[in-house]
């Protein structure tokens, strides 16, 4: 369907049985060929490299980071090896069901302002994940991250911040930033932003990306119908003191370093820099 348009780039930590669903499941539909995917080994503490290297079909590329330096530098390995027009990021705990991703590769034909697509990111049971968001003030932070969002009024602020109402036309939409777990961008235009800040050694890259690309004069958009499975559900917004809830903030800290994080008012597309 799409061989020769896209390199899906997949970055590897001790989780090879889902990287070769993920693959299996790029190549069942036709998103990409498999000398097009490149699969990166980010130093796993395992048997990951061996596994990969006996399991994957022979054309898929894999290559082997010589040490573990963040889910950013992965990525990062990964676009040295791209030549394709797209660059389709995704986490090793995603896979296609259908040959939907035609949507969002539709858009980014159609509307040359538009640099970053998000996938409609769905759970097995076909719940949506809702992953686009709005740019952070520390309110939205406190309700995403403590109970108190769950009950009025923050919880009408979460879900405005989670982008929920933009979904129910079903068309696409402007989305302040995506989730990392699967888009689409162009090759130039990440090349061009020297792709991941590997400052992020695990979350908040997403958020950092998208707003480089609104700066660089593009938009972001998410895609309703462009679907793809994402089969985990981030433990940092599950325990906010517990280990990958403590790396969050530290990389929200990093991403304050940078932009501006209000205290109430969430700053927009146009009112991030500092």
């Amino acid at each position: 369907m799409h061989a020769g348009r896209v390199n899906p780039v997949i970055v590897n930590y001790r989780t090879p049985d889902l990287v070769l669903k993920c693959v299996s499941s790029i190549l069942a539909h036709g998103v990409a060929a498999a000398e097009d995917i490149i699969v990166v080994e980010n130093a796993s503490p395992d048997d990951s490299a061996m596994r990969l290297r006996e399991s994957l079909p022979s054309r898929v590329q894999l290559v082997v980071a010589e040490r573990n330096a963040g889910f950013s530098s992965g990525i990062n390995i990964g676009l040295q090896h791209v030549s394709r027009e797209f660059v389709l990021v995704l986490n090793p705990d995603t896979y296609f069901v259908d040959t939907s991703i035609e949507r969002a590769l539709a858009l980014l034909d159609e509307a040359r302002d538009v640099g970053l697509v998000g996938l409609d990111l769905i759970y097995p049971d076909g719940e949506r994940q809702y992953s686009a968001r709005r740019f952070y003030s520390v309110l939205d932070i406190i309700g995403r991250r403590l109970p108190i969002g769950k009950y009025w009024p923050v919880r009408q602020r979460v879900d405005r911040h989670m982008m929920k109402s933009d979904w129910r036309s079903g068309e696409p939409f402007p989305a302040e930033w995506v989730m990392g777990t699967g888009f689409v961008i162009r090759r130039e235009l990440f090349q061009r932003l020297d792709g991941m800040d590997e400052a992020y050694f695990l979350y908040m890259e997403d958020v950092d990306l998208c707003a480089r690309v609104w700066e660089a004069g593009y938009k972001v958009m998410c895609v309703p119908g462009a679907r793809l499975v994402h089969d985990h559900q981030r433990s940092s917004a599950q325990n906010p003191l517990g280990r990958t809830g403590r790396m969050h903030l530290k990389s929200l800290e990093i991403f304050r370093r940078k932009y501006r994080l209000p205290l109430l008012v969430p700053p927009g597309v146009h009112g991030l820099k500092r």
